[in-house]
Protein backbone atom coordinates (compact mmCIF):
# COMPACT_ATOMS: atom_id res chain seq x y z
CA UNK A 1 0.00 0.00 0.00
CA UNK A 2 1.59 3.46 -0.97
CA UNK A 3 -0.47 6.20 0.44
CA UNK A 4 0.74 6.50 4.37
CA UNK A 5 -2.83 7.79 4.65
CA UNK A 6 -4.41 4.67 4.16
CA UNK A 7 -2.09 2.17 5.26
CA UNK A 8 -2.22 4.19 8.78
CA UNK A 9 -6.18 3.55 8.37
CA UNK A 10 -5.52 -0.01 8.12
CA UNK A 11 -3.60 -0.16 10.80
CA UNK A 12 -5.42 1.08 12.89
CA UNK A 13 -8.29 -0.83 11.91
CA UNK A 14 -6.49 -3.58 12.06
CA UNK A 15 -6.23 -2.47 15.99
CA UNK A 16 -9.59 -2.16 17.15
CA UNK A 17 -10.78 -5.57 15.06
CA UNK A 18 -8.26 -7.31 16.58
CA UNK A 19 -9.56 -6.00 20.14
CA UNK A 20 -13.18 -7.07 18.94
CA UNK A 21 -12.05 -10.52 18.29
CA UNK A 22 -10.40 -10.28 22.23
CA UNK A 23 -13.91 -9.28 23.05
CA UNK A 24 -15.34 -12.53 22.25
CA UNK A 25 -13.46 -14.19 24.49
CA UNK A 26 -15.81 -13.61 27.43
CA UNK A 27 -13.29 -16.04 29.59
CA UNK A 28 -11.21 -13.07 29.74
CA UNK A 29 -14.33 -11.27 31.86
CA UNK A 30 -15.32 -13.86 33.78
CA UNK A 31 -13.53 -17.45 34.52
CA UNK A 32 -15.56 -20.57 32.89
CA UNK A 33 -16.40 -21.48 36.22
CA UNK A 34 -18.16 -18.57 37.48
CA UNK A 35 -20.15 -18.56 34.40
CA UNK A 36 -20.74 -22.45 35.11
CA UNK A 37 -22.40 -20.76 38.79
CA UNK A 38 -25.07 -19.51 36.69
CA UNK A 39 -28.67 -20.88 36.35
CA UNK A 40 -28.29 -23.00 32.24
CA UNK A 41 -31.29 -20.84 31.02
CA UNK A 42 -29.40 -17.85 32.41
CA UNK A 43 -26.28 -18.18 31.06
CA UNK A 44 -27.13 -18.97 28.03
CA UNK A 45 -29.70 -16.09 27.47
CA UNK A 46 -26.72 -14.09 28.81
CA UNK A 47 -23.86 -15.20 26.88
CA UNK A 48 -25.78 -14.84 23.61
CA UNK A 49 -26.92 -11.41 24.00
CA UNK A 50 -22.93 -10.39 24.52
CA UNK A 51 -21.64 -12.74 21.89
CA UNK A 52 -24.78 -11.35 19.19
CA UNK A 53 -23.23 -8.04 19.85
CA UNK A 54 -19.70 -8.57 19.19
CA UNK A 55 -20.59 -10.07 16.12
CA UNK A 56 -22.31 -7.76 14.74
CA UNK A 57 -19.51 -5.07 15.60
CA UNK A 58 -16.58 -7.67 13.97
CA UNK A 59 -19.21 -8.18 10.97
CA UNK A 60 -19.03 -3.95 10.78
CA UNK A 61 -15.36 -3.79 11.10
CA UNK A 62 -15.01 -6.85 8.51
CA UNK A 63 -17.07 -4.62 5.95
CA UNK A 64 -15.02 -1.17 6.60
CA UNK A 65 -12.02 -3.84 6.44
CA UNK A 66 -13.18 -4.04 2.45
CA UNK A 67 -13.98 -1.40 2.09
CA UNK A 68 -10.73 0.31 3.00
CA UNK A 69 -8.72 -2.19 0.80
CA UNK A 70 -11.02 -1.74 -2.27
CA UNK A 71 -10.24 2.11 -2.30
CA UNK A 72 -13.31 4.07 -1.10
CA UNK A 73 -12.69 7.22 0.13
CA UNK A 74 -11.18 7.71 2.21
CA UNK A 75 -12.95 9.97 4.33
CA UNK A 76 -15.85 7.99 4.72
CA UNK A 77 -13.82 5.39 5.81
CA UNK A 78 -12.05 7.02 8.53
CA UNK A 79 -15.41 8.33 9.31
CA UNK A 80 -16.56 4.47 9.69
CA UNK A 81 -13.27 3.78 11.59
CA UNK A 82 -14.53 6.25 14.30
CA UNK A 83 -17.64 4.90 14.48
CA UNK A 84 -16.51 1.76 15.27
CA UNK A 85 -14.33 2.70 18.07
CA UNK A 86 -17.26 4.17 19.70
CA UNK A 87 -19.44 1.10 18.93
CA UNK A 88 -16.74 -1.10 20.50
CA UNK A 89 -16.36 0.89 23.86
CA UNK A 90 -20.47 0.82 24.40
CA UNK A 91 -19.58 -3.12 23.44
CA UNK A 92 -17.30 -3.69 25.72
CA UNK A 93 -18.87 -1.64 28.66
CA UNK A 94 -21.70 -4.15 28.35
CA UNK A 95 -19.61 -7.19 28.66
CA UNK A 96 -17.38 -5.47 31.27
CA UNK A 97 -21.01 -4.89 32.98
CA UNK A 98 -22.26 -8.25 33.27
CA UNK A 99 -18.33 -9.55 33.23
CA UNK A 100 -17.86 -7.76 36.52
CA UNK A 101 -21.40 -9.07 37.68
CA UNK A 102 -20.50 -12.88 36.62
CA UNK A 103 -16.71 -13.01 38.19
CA UNK A 104 -18.09 -12.24 41.89
CA UNK A 105 -18.88 -15.73 41.59
CA UNK A 106 -15.42 -17.73 41.44
CA UNK A 107 -15.47 -17.95 45.15
CA UNK A 108 -17.73 -20.95 45.47
CA UNK A 109 -19.24 -19.50 49.52
CA UNK A 110 -20.70 -16.66 48.18
CA UNK A 111 -21.26 -17.86 44.37
CA UNK A 112 -23.71 -20.35 46.30
CA UNK A 113 -25.29 -17.53 47.99
CA UNK A 114 -25.71 -15.26 45.16
CA UNK A 115 -27.55 -18.60 43.51
CA UNK A 116 -29.89 -18.17 46.37
CA UNK A 117 -30.38 -14.70 45.95
CA UNK A 118 -31.23 -14.73 42.61
CA UNK A 119 -33.87 -17.74 43.54
CA UNK A 120 -35.55 -14.94 46.26
CA UNK A 121 -35.34 -12.07 43.46
CA UNK A 122 -37.12 -14.73 40.62
CA UNK A 123 -39.74 -15.81 43.21
CA UNK A 124 -40.28 -11.88 44.86
CA UNK A 125 -41.27 -10.69 40.51
CA UNK A 126 -43.22 -14.27 40.27
CA UNK A 127 -45.35 -13.92 43.58
CA UNK A 128 -47.15 -10.46 41.32
CA UNK A 129 -46.14 -11.33 37.56
CA UNK A 130 -47.23 -15.08 37.87
CA UNK A 131 -50.88 -14.02 38.48
CA UNK A 132 -50.88 -11.40 35.62
CA UNK A 133 -49.50 -13.64 33.37
CA UNK A 134 -46.27 -11.74 32.85
CA UNK A 135 -43.19 -13.41 31.92
CA UNK A 136 -40.78 -13.40 34.71
CA UNK A 137 -37.03 -12.11 33.61
CA UNK A 138 -34.35 -14.39 34.69
CA UNK A 139 -32.26 -12.27 37.88
CA UNK A 140 -28.27 -11.96 37.89
CA UNK A 141 -27.36 -10.60 41.55
CA UNK A 142 -23.84 -9.52 42.33
CA UNK A 143 -22.16 -7.90 45.07
CA UNK A 144 -20.81 -4.46 45.05
CA UNK A 145 -19.09 -1.48 47.25
CA UNK A 146 -21.16 1.19 48.83
CA UNK A 147 -24.53 1.73 50.63
CA UNK A 148 -27.36 1.20 48.48
CA UNK A 149 -28.60 -1.48 45.92
CA UNK A 150 -29.62 -0.97 42.54
CA UNK A 151 -30.75 -2.59 39.19
CA UNK A 152 -30.10 -2.54 35.70
CA UNK A 153 -33.73 -3.80 34.81
CA UNK A 154 -34.45 -6.81 32.07
CA UNK A 155 -35.98 -5.78 29.23
CA UNK A 156 -34.04 -2.26 28.40
CA UNK A 157 -31.64 -1.18 26.00
CA UNK A 158 -28.19 -1.71 26.85
CA UNK A 159 -24.98 0.78 26.43
CA UNK A 160 -24.09 -1.23 23.08
CA UNK A 161 -27.70 -0.57 21.36
CA UNK A 162 -27.26 -4.52 20.29
CA UNK A 163 -30.99 -4.87 21.68
CA UNK A 164 -32.48 -5.44 25.33
CA UNK A 165 -31.36 -6.74 28.48
CA UNK A 166 -31.46 -10.65 29.09
CA UNK A 167 -31.41 -10.58 33.08
CA UNK A 168 -32.56 -8.40 35.76
CA UNK A 169 -28.95 -7.41 37.22
CA UNK A 170 -29.48 -6.42 41.07
CA UNK A 171 -26.86 -5.10 42.88
CA UNK A 172 -26.80 -5.88 46.56
CA UNK A 173 -23.98 -3.85 48.87
CA UNK A 174 -21.79 -6.07 50.69
CA UNK A 175 -22.34 -4.95 54.66
CA UNK A 176 -26.01 -6.13 53.02
CA UNK A 177 -25.27 -9.31 52.54
CA UNK A 178 -26.10 -10.01 56.08
CA UNK A 179 -29.47 -8.42 55.61
CA UNK A 180 -30.10 -8.57 51.77
CA UNK A 181 -33.82 -7.34 51.61
CA UNK A 182 -32.81 -4.62 49.65
CA UNK A 183 -33.25 -7.21 46.84
CA UNK A 184 -37.32 -7.12 47.05
CA UNK A 185 -36.95 -3.48 46.37
CA UNK A 186 -34.82 -3.83 43.16
CA UNK A 187 -37.46 -6.66 42.21
CA UNK A 188 -40.38 -4.74 42.66
CA UNK A 189 -38.70 -1.81 40.41
CA UNK A 190 -38.59 -4.83 38.04
CA UNK A 191 -41.86 -5.91 38.57
CA UNK A 192 -43.45 -2.50 38.39
CA UNK A 193 -41.76 -1.70 35.05
CA UNK A 194 -43.90 -4.77 33.73
CA UNK A 195 -46.82 -4.36 35.30
CA UNK A 196 -46.37 -0.20 33.94
CA UNK A 197 -47.81 0.72 38.37
CA UNK A 198 -45.64 3.59 38.76
CA UNK A 199 -47.63 5.60 36.46
CA UNK A 200 -51.21 4.46 38.23
CA UNK A 201 -49.70 4.96 41.91
CA UNK A 202 -48.21 8.48 40.93
CA UNK A 203 -51.76 9.36 40.33
CA UNK A 204 -53.34 8.00 43.21
CA UNK A 205 -50.32 9.71 45.25
CA UNK A 206 -51.33 13.04 43.53
CA UNK A 207 -55.13 12.23 44.52
CA UNK A 208 -54.09 11.94 48.29
CA UNK A 209 -51.04 15.08 48.61
CA UNK A 210 -53.51 16.99 45.96
CA UNK A 211 -56.24 17.71 49.15
CA UNK A 212 -53.81 19.41 50.60
CA UNK A 213 -51.65 21.52 48.00
CA UNK A 214 -50.19 21.47 44.05
CA UNK A 215 -46.98 21.40 45.03
CA UNK A 216 -47.30 18.54 47.41
CA UNK A 217 -48.89 16.35 44.79
CA UNK A 218 -46.24 17.01 42.20
CA UNK A 219 -43.07 16.06 44.47
CA UNK A 220 -45.19 12.62 45.83
CA UNK A 221 -46.46 12.13 41.96
CA UNK A 222 -42.64 12.30 40.89
CA UNK A 223 -42.01 9.95 44.21
CA UNK A 224 -44.04 7.17 42.87
CA UNK A 225 -41.22 4.94 41.59
CA UNK A 226 -39.25 4.41 44.73
CA UNK A 227 -42.23 4.56 46.99
CA UNK A 228 -43.78 1.59 44.83
CA UNK A 229 -40.32 -0.28 45.28
CA UNK A 230 -40.69 -0.04 49.03
CA UNK A 231 -44.22 -0.96 49.25
CA UNK A 232 -43.49 -4.32 47.39
CA UNK A 233 -40.68 -5.35 49.51
CA UNK A 234 -43.24 -4.41 52.81
CA UNK A 235 -45.80 -6.20 50.83
CA UNK A 236 -43.89 -9.36 50.59
CA UNK A 237 -41.32 -9.56 53.21
CA UNK A 238 -43.10 -7.20 56.14
CA UNK A 239 -40.84 -5.25 58.93
CA UNK A 240 -37.98 -6.78 57.96
CA UNK A 241 -37.25 -4.79 54.98
CA UNK A 242 -37.38 -1.60 57.34
CA UNK A 243 -34.44 -1.38 59.63
CA UNK A 244 -32.46 -2.20 56.72
CA UNK A 245 -33.62 0.68 54.96
CA UNK A 246 -33.38 3.14 58.09
CA UNK A 247 -30.00 1.96 58.33
CA UNK A 248 -28.68 2.98 54.83
CA UNK A 249 -30.68 6.05 54.18
CA UNK A 250 -29.69 7.56 57.94
CA UNK A 251 -27.65 10.52 57.88
CA UNK A 252 -27.85 14.00 59.35
CA UNK A 253 -30.82 15.87 60.29
CA UNK A 254 -30.33 18.13 57.28
CA UNK A 255 -29.77 14.88 54.50
CA UNK A 256 -32.58 13.31 55.72
CA UNK A 257 -34.76 16.03 54.91
CA UNK A 258 -33.11 17.25 51.43
CA UNK A 259 -35.18 17.04 48.54
CA UNK A 260 -33.34 17.06 45.83
CA UNK A 261 -34.96 18.01 42.47
CA UNK A 262 -35.33 15.27 39.79
CA UNK A 263 -34.40 12.88 42.00
CA UNK A 264 -37.47 10.08 42.22
CA UNK A 265 -36.35 9.53 46.26
CA UNK A 266 -38.68 10.71 48.47
CA UNK A 267 -36.58 12.17 51.09
CA UNK A 268 -35.42 9.48 53.88
CA UNK A 269 -37.13 11.02 56.48
CA UNK A 270 -40.75 11.07 54.79
CA UNK A 271 -39.56 7.54 53.34
CA UNK A 272 -38.48 5.73 56.40
CA UNK A 273 -41.78 7.33 58.20
CA UNK A 274 -43.69 6.25 55.31
CA UNK A 275 -42.42 2.37 55.82
CA UNK A 276 -43.50 2.98 59.41
CA UNK A 277 -46.73 3.86 58.26
CA UNK A 278 -47.25 0.90 56.34
CA UNK A 279 -46.56 -1.73 59.67
CA UNK A 280 -49.08 0.33 61.30
CA UNK A 281 -51.63 0.37 59.02
CA UNK A 282 -51.42 -3.54 58.08
CA UNK A 283 -50.22 -4.81 61.76
CA UNK A 284 -50.90 -2.73 64.28
CA UNK A 285 -48.21 -1.73 66.68
CA UNK A 286 -45.14 -3.14 66.45
CA UNK A 287 -40.76 -2.51 66.51
CA UNK A 288 -41.97 0.23 63.85
CA UNK A 289 -43.01 2.16 66.61
CA UNK A 290 -39.55 2.57 68.34
CA UNK A 291 -37.81 3.02 65.04
CA UNK A 292 -40.55 5.95 64.24
CA UNK A 293 -39.94 7.41 67.16
CA UNK A 294 -36.05 7.16 67.35
CA UNK A 295 -36.36 9.04 64.25
CA UNK A 296 -38.51 11.31 65.51
CA UNK A 297 -35.72 12.71 68.61
CA UNK A 298 -33.11 11.95 65.89
CA UNK A 299 -34.55 14.24 63.35
CA UNK A 300 -37.63 16.40 64.23
CA UNK A 301 -38.55 18.59 61.01
CA UNK A 302 -39.45 21.33 63.57
CA UNK A 303 -35.28 21.70 63.86
CA UNK A 304 -34.97 22.84 60.59
CA UNK A 305 -36.10 25.90 58.82
CA UNK A 306 -36.96 25.92 55.12
CA UNK A 307 -38.57 24.53 52.49
CA UNK A 308 -37.54 20.45 52.90
CA UNK A 309 -38.55 20.46 56.81
CA UNK A 310 -42.13 22.29 55.66
CA UNK A 311 -42.69 19.61 53.22
CA UNK A 312 -41.52 16.65 56.30
CA UNK A 313 -44.54 18.24 58.04
CA UNK A 314 -46.91 19.44 55.60
CA UNK A 315 -46.88 15.31 54.59
CA UNK A 316 -46.85 13.79 57.57
CA UNK A 317 -50.64 13.90 58.79
CA UNK A 318 -50.82 12.28 54.75
CA UNK A 319 -48.98 8.99 55.63
CA UNK A 320 -51.90 6.73 56.74
CA UNK A 321 -53.94 7.56 53.70
CA UNK A 322 -50.97 7.12 51.81
CA UNK A 323 -50.41 3.54 53.01
CA UNK A 324 -54.14 2.54 52.53
CA UNK A 325 -53.96 4.14 48.95
CA UNK A 326 -50.35 2.57 47.92
CA UNK A 327 -51.83 -1.53 49.15
CA UNK A 328 -55.46 -1.39 49.11
CA UNK A 329 -56.39 0.97 46.01
CA UNK A 330 -57.72 -0.86 43.11
CA UNK A 331 -55.66 -0.63 40.29
CA UNK A 332 -55.44 -1.13 36.08
CA UNK A 333 -51.77 -2.72 36.40
CA UNK A 334 -52.89 -5.48 39.01
CA UNK A 335 -55.93 -6.35 37.21
CA UNK A 336 -58.55 -3.92 38.97
CA UNK A 337 -57.07 -5.09 42.20
CA UNK A 338 -55.10 -4.21 44.80
CA UNK A 339 -51.49 -5.12 45.38
CA UNK A 340 -52.27 -6.99 48.67
CA UNK A 341 -54.73 -8.84 46.35
CA UNK A 342 -51.70 -10.35 44.76
CA UNK A 343 -49.33 -10.09 48.11
CA UNK A 344 -51.10 -10.46 51.09
CA UNK A 345 -48.68 -8.53 53.82
CA UNK A 346 -50.82 -10.05 56.82
CA UNK A 347 -48.44 -13.60 55.58
CA UNK A 348 -45.82 -11.73 56.52
CA UNK A 349 -47.12 -10.10 59.03
CA UNK A 350 -44.86 -11.00 62.78
CA UNK A 351 -47.27 -13.56 64.38
CA UNK A 352 -47.88 -15.44 60.77
CA UNK A 353 -43.59 -15.59 60.58
CA UNK A 354 -43.50 -16.64 64.46
CA UNK A 355 -46.20 -19.26 63.55
CA UNK A 356 -44.27 -20.38 60.55
CA UNK A 357 -41.12 -20.69 62.31
CA UNK A 358 -42.51 -22.17 64.87
CA UNK A 359 -44.34 -24.88 63.22
CA UNK A 360 -41.34 -25.62 60.55
CA UNK A 361 -39.01 -26.33 63.72
CA UNK A 362 -35.45 -27.72 62.56
CA UNK A 363 -37.06 -28.26 59.46
CA UNK A 364 -37.28 -24.18 58.28
CA UNK A 365 -33.77 -24.28 56.85
CA UNK A 366 -34.04 -27.99 55.50
CA UNK A 367 -37.31 -28.16 53.81
CA UNK A 368 -37.10 -28.28 50.26
CA UNK A 369 -40.83 -28.01 50.07
CA UNK A 370 -40.72 -24.96 52.39
CA UNK A 371 -37.62 -23.42 50.25
CA UNK A 372 -39.67 -23.77 47.14
CA UNK A 373 -43.26 -22.59 48.54
CA UNK A 374 -42.62 -20.32 51.00
CA UNK A 375 -38.85 -18.89 50.24
CA UNK A 376 -40.25 -15.08 50.83
CA UNK A 377 -41.20 -15.81 53.97
CA UNK A 378 -38.57 -17.89 55.23
CA UNK A 379 -36.37 -14.75 54.30
CA UNK A 380 -38.51 -12.80 56.76
CA UNK A 381 -38.01 -14.75 59.77
CA UNK A 382 -34.06 -15.01 58.80
CA UNK A 383 -33.93 -11.28 58.69
CA UNK A 384 -37.22 -10.74 61.19
CA UNK A 385 -34.79 -9.84 63.94
CA UNK A 386 -31.79 -7.10 64.55
CA UNK A 387 -28.86 -8.17 66.85
CA UNK A 388 -27.55 -5.92 69.08
CA UNK A 389 -24.20 -7.72 69.13
CA UNK A 390 -21.85 -8.32 66.70
CA UNK A 391 -21.24 -12.13 67.51
CA UNK A 392 -24.74 -12.24 67.19
CA UNK A 393 -24.87 -11.00 64.42
CA UNK A 394 -22.46 -13.33 62.70
CA UNK A 395 -24.46 -16.27 63.92
CA UNK A 396 -27.58 -14.93 62.31
CA UNK A 397 -25.74 -14.12 59.05
CA UNK A 398 -24.52 -17.62 58.81
CA UNK A 399 -27.82 -19.53 59.15
CA UNK A 400 -29.23 -17.03 56.39
CA UNK A 401 -26.04 -17.73 54.58
CA UNK A 402 -26.61 -21.34 54.73
CA UNK A 403 -29.99 -21.64 53.91
CA UNK A 404 -29.53 -19.32 50.84
CA UNK A 405 -26.73 -21.79 49.66
CA UNK A 406 -29.41 -24.90 49.60
CA UNK A 407 -32.10 -22.89 48.09
CA UNK A 408 -30.70 -23.00 44.67
CA UNK A 409 -29.43 -26.40 43.28
CA UNK A 410 -25.87 -26.64 43.32
CA UNK A 411 -24.98 -26.55 39.18
CA UNK A 412 -23.43 -29.49 37.83
CA UNK A 413 -19.80 -28.42 36.46
CA UNK A 414 -19.61 -27.66 32.84
CA UNK A 415 -18.35 -26.03 29.85
CA UNK A 416 -18.57 -21.99 29.64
Amino acid sequence: MTDPARHQLTTELAHWRAAIANLADLSAVAAPEAWAQLEDYMRLQLRRRLLASISALAAEGAGLAAAVATDQPLNACRSALLRLRQRYLAVEATVEFYGDAVQQRTTPGLGAVLRGLDTIAVDAMEAILRPLGIETPPALVYPEKGRGAAILKAGIRLWDRGGLSPVAAIKVTRHNLAHPTAILHESSHQTNHLTGWNTELGQALADVAGARSTALADLWSSWASEIAADVGAFMLCGWPPVPALANVVDGTTTAVHRIRPGDPHPPAWLRVKLNVELCRNWFGPGPWDALGETWQSRHAPSRLPGRDAQVASASMPMLPEIAAACTRRPFKAFGGRPLSALADPRRVSPAALAELARTAGDTLLTSAFLARNESLRVLAVLTSQQPSDPAEATVHTSRLHKWLAQLAPVPLPRAA
